[in-house]
């Protein structure tokens, strides 16, 4: 019993603790994927925030955005022209969504709109497959996945690249959301949409603006994710490991969005790396999910969510 004991809490931070340079590999490699997820949960705060409407078709969005911008290239366009030209395709998918999709459904119970964005990730996804084909494609724009080294310590520029662009992505975000008039009817949307219609909130336009902004942001993802994986449809299931980290951080936050990114990717790293040989490996595939069931138990709002009361 005492080897065992031994073994689970005292071993790996010895570890830790006698190779401080790997630990702070590990912890880099598992902050970058942490970035990685967040991107994603971007996109469903993005929407959640602003429509009160969970997207369950996020994850596909990066997979057609990145499918789009890997095939417009293949076509033989310049990166940067295949670049504005997959964002005028999300920004006219952002309008077909609300014409066809949302438009009609407004005001119906959340389960309703949920039930769309599934629909519509399967649409999605198969129209893809049809438009631009099944097979992995390589995405290059041009960013180096090489590693180097820096005190001692190795980095990979792709990672620091989607690191930082995270980073400014929530910067940019948090300011929209906060700062602008726009940001404060979206808000307004979100808690009650007959009440933003009453007072001259155009329903329609806003929905438009925050589907648009989602798709932005899926590009930046499927951009990260395609440079360094292959554009290929498990992409779209970048989006479950989302869902945790939307769990932890809470559904409405953008800094939440990252803070539980970075808590996921970390953990799941040190975990994997100091824990994993004693239980056979593949932490990294359930722990997100077992931290996700702890916050739902003890703070089912996230780290940064709003408790709602409702009062009867």
């Amino acid at each position: 019993m005492l080897s065992l004991l031994h073994a689970v809490f005292v071993a790996p931070f010895l570890d830790m603790a006698g190779s401080p340079t790997f630990l702070a590999e590990v912890l880099i490699g598992g902050i970058a994927a942490g970035r990685m997820y967040s991107l994603v949960a971007l996109g469903f705060v993005l929407i959640f925030k602003a429509s009160g409407v969970f997207n369950f078709a996020q994850g596909v969005m990066v997979l057609f955005a990145a499918l789009t911008l890997v095939g417009l290239i293949e076509k033989g366009l310049p990166v940067a022209v295949a670049l504005l030209a997959t964002v005028a395709v999300m920004v006219a998918l952002a309008f077909g969504i609300e014409r066809v999709v949302l438009r009609p459904l407004v005001n119906q119970p959340p389960i309703i709109l949920f039930m769309a964005t599934i629909g519509l990730n399967f649409f999605l996804e198969g129209f893809g497959e049809m438009i631009w084909g099944a097979n992995v494609k390589k995405l290059d724009v041009g960013i180096p996945d090489e590693s180097f080294k820096m005190a001692g310590i190795l980095l990979n520029k792709l990672e620091l690249t989607a690191a930082g662009t995270a980073a400014v992505l929530v910067a940019v975000l948090a300011v929209f959301f906060q700062r602008t008039r726009i940001g404060r009817a979206l808000r307004a949307v979100a808690d009650d949409h007959e009440a933003a219609l009453s007072i001259g909130i155009p329903l329609k336009t806003i929905w438009v603006v925050v589907w648009s902004v989602a798709g932005l942001v899926a590009i930046a993802t499927g951009i990260m994710w395609g440079a360094k994986s292959g554009v290929q449809f498990s992409l779209s299931l970048i989006a479950l490991k989302a869902l945790p980290v939307l769990i932890l951080g809470g559904f409405t936050s953008v800094p939440g969005a990252i803070v539980g990114g970075l808590i996921v990717g970390t953990g799941e790293k040190l975990g994997e790396v100091y824990w994993g040989p004693l239980v056979g490996g593949a932490i990294e595939n359930w722990f997100a999910y077992m931290l996700a069931l702890v916050f739902l138990v003890f703070r089912p709002q996230g780290l940064f969510g709003e408790r709602i009361i409702e009062r009867v």
